[in-house]
C-alpha cells in the first residue's frame, strides 16, 4: 500500500449517498431505525432509569445523531480536523453512557464510531481512531478476551471492506459518467458531420443556383442600361435591380445557415452590428458573452431581422434601439422603435404580422417567448429564449 492511500481521503462518490441506489438506502434506514429502536427498548425497559433519566436519555440520543450528521458533512468536505473533533463528541458520548449505566448504547457508539472511521476518513487518521474506540470498548467488555478480540478484528474488517465497497461504487460511477459523456460526445461528432452533409448539399445545390442568378441578373442589368431611356426600360431595370438584391440577400442568408448548419456561427453581437451597419441603429449589448446553441442563435437573428424589417415597412425614419442581455439560463432581445414619421399601420396597432407570428411560433418551440405591441414612443418586439 503506498503512502498515498494512507494520506488521501475516499472520494466524493464513494463517501456521497448519491452512488447508491435508493432500494438499497431504504433497506439501510430501515435497518438503523430498527435496531435503534430494539437498542432503545433493551435500555430503557428493564426498570433502571426514571421518566426524567429517560427523556435525559433520547435527547443524548437525539444529540449524538445531530453529531453524527454533522460527522458524515465534514468528511463529505475532507475536513479532517473538525471530522475528528466530531467523532471525539461521540466517543465522550459513549463514555458518559457507559458511566450512567446505559452499557448497550454506548457499545453501539464505541463500535459504530469505529467502523465509521474507518470507512470515512483517511486510513492515517482512521486507523487511529478506530483503535481508540475498539479500545474503549474491549476495556468494558466483559465477555472473555478471545470473544472481545473477534468482535474488535471482525469491526475493523467490517470497516475496511466498506471502505473498499464504497470506492468500487464511486470507481462505478465516475465510469458511468465518462461513459456517458464519451457517448454525448460521439452523438454530437454524428450530428455535426450530417449536418455538415446537409450544408454540402445545400451548398451545392442552392448557392450555386443563387450565384448563378446574380451573375445573369447583373449581365441583364447591364444589357438594359445600354438600352435608350424609357418609362418601360425603367421599369424592367428596376425590377432586375430588385430581384439582383433578393438574390444577393438570399446568398447571404443561405451562406449563414450553412455557418450555422456546420457550427460556425457568429456571435450574435457581431451579426446585429453588421445587420444595421448602414443605418443609425443602437446597439447594446449587456451580461457576459458565451456561446448559444444553434437553434438559440438562429432565432435571435431571425427576430431581428423580421423587426427591422417591420420597422423599415411601418415606421420609415424611426430611432431604434436593439438591446441583448445574456441571462443566466436565456438569451433575451428587445427592438424597439419611436414611432416613425408616417402613420404605423396595422401592424403597430395590433402585433399581428404573418412575420412575428412565425416568429413566435419558433420562439415558443424553443420554450421561450416573442411579445410584440405598442411601447412608450413606438412599437417594441421582446424575445426570450432559454440558452
Amino acid at each position: 500500500m503506498t503512502s498515498a492511500a494512507w494520506t488521501s481521503w475516499p472520494s466524493r462518490e464513494a463517501l456521497s449517498r448519491e452512488t447508491r441506489s435508493r432500494s438499497r438506502t431504504a433497506i439501510g434506514w430501515f435497518v438503523r431505525a430498527g435496531l435503534l429502536a430494539l437498542m432503545l427498548w433493551g435500555t430503557f425497559s428493564g426498570g433502571l432509569f426514571g421518566p426524567w433519566e429517560i427523556v435525559a436519555g433520547l435527547a443524548g440520543v437525539a444529540g449524538c445523531a445531530a453529531v453524527a450528521v454533522a460527522f458524515f458533512r465534514t468528511t463529505l468536505e475532507n475536513r479532517l480536523w473538525l471530522s475528528l473533533g466530531l467523532l471525539s463528541l461521540l466517543l465522550l458520548a459513549a463514555c458518559g453512557a457507559q458511566q450512567a449505566g446505559a452499557g448497550l448504547p454506548a457499545a453501539v457508539l464505541w463500535c459504530g464510531c469505529a467502523v465509521t472511521a474507518l470507512e470515512r476518513l483517511p486510513l492515517s487518521a482512521g486507523a487511529p481512531a478506530t483503535a481508540v474506540a475498539l479500545g474503549m470498548y474491549a476495556v468494558v467488555n466483559t465477555d472473555d478476551w478471545m470473544s472481545t478480540a473477534a468482535t474488535t478484528a471482525g469491526l475493523c474488517l467490517a470497516g475496511y471492506v466498506l471502505r473498499l465497497d464504497a470506492e468500487a461504487r464511486g470507481s462505478a460511477l465516475r465510469l458511468l459518467v465518462q461513459e456517458r459523456a464519451a457517448r454525448a460526445a460521439e452523438a454530437e461528432t454524428a450530428a455535426l458531420d450530417e449536418r455538415s452533409r446537409i450544408a454540402r448539399e445545400i451548398h451545392d445545390v442552392l448557392a450555386h443556383s443563387l450565384s448563378a442568378q446574380l451573375v445573369h441578373l447583373e449581365a441583364a442589368r447591364l444589357l438594359i442600361e445600354r438600352e435608350p431611356e424609357g418609362e418601360f426600360r425603367d421599369q424592367v431595370l428596376q425590377r432586375v435591380v430588385a430581384a439582383r438584391s433578393m438574390a444577393r440577400e438570399g446568398l447571404a442568408e443561405t451562406r449563414q445557415a450553412l455557418s450555422a448548419l456546420r457550427g460556425e456561427v457568429s456571435p450574435v453581437e457581431d451579426f446585429l452590428r453588421q445587420l444595421v451597419a448602414a443605418e443609425p441603429v443602437e446597439v447594446r449589448v449587456e451580461g457576459e458573452h458565451r456561446a448559444l446553441t444553434a437553434e438559440a442563435g438562429q432565432t435571435v437573428r431571425r427576430v431581428a431581422q423580421e423587426a427591422l424589417t417591420n420597422v423599415r415597412k411601418h415606421a420609415p425614419g424611426a430611432r431604434v434601439l436593439i438591446r441583448l442581455e445574456y441571462q443566466t439560463d436565456a438569451i433575451a432581445l428587445e427592438i424597439s422603435d419611436s414611432g416613425g414619421d408616417g402613420a404605423g399601420g396595422e401592424l403597430t396597432v395590433s402585433g399581428s404580422g404573418y412575420g412575428l407570428l412565425g416568429m413566435r411560433e419558433r420562439a415558443e418551440l424553443l420554450g421561450g417567448s416573442l411579445e410584440a405591441g405598442p411601447g412608450e414612443e413606438g412599437f417594441v418586439v421582446s424575445l426570450r429564449v432559454p440558452a
